[in-house]
């Protein structure tokens, strides 16, 4: 039974930075790729970035610069470390993964970015 927890986010004033997890169990984990995705209110999902199973990361272009994904294989662990942010980064932030062929969602991470 594959299962993601998040942990991190929270309310940072802008300029901030700040750090969420995602711990994958059930899965072989250094072999999935994980997505992260945000989902602003009354917006669509967007992908925030993929941390590649061999540990490259693409980022959508908005975020390249300040975000910055990695993973811990021996903790089957990914992160999104998140820096100068933004107002406009405020959003439920989700990781997820793919094992053959089915998605699988953490439960999201609320990130609060004040003025």
């Amino acid at each position: 039974h594959v299962q993601l927890v998040q942990s991190g986010g929270g309310l940072v004033q802008a300029g901030g930075s700040l750090r969420l997890s995602c711990a994958v169990s059930g899965s072989d984990f250094s072999n999935n790729d994980i997505y992260w995705y945000r989902q602003a209110p009354g917006m669509r999902r967007e992908l925030v970035a993929v941390v590649k199973s061999g540990g490259d990361v693409i980022y959508a272009d908005s975020m390249k610069g300040r975000f910055t994904g990695s993973r811990d294989n021996g903790k089957n662990t990914a992160y999104l470390q998140m820096t100068s942010l933004k107002p406009e980064d405020t959003a439920v932030y989700y990781c997820d993964i793919d094992v053959d062929g089915v998605y699988y969602w953490g439960q999201g991470t609320q990130v609060t970015v004040s003025l």
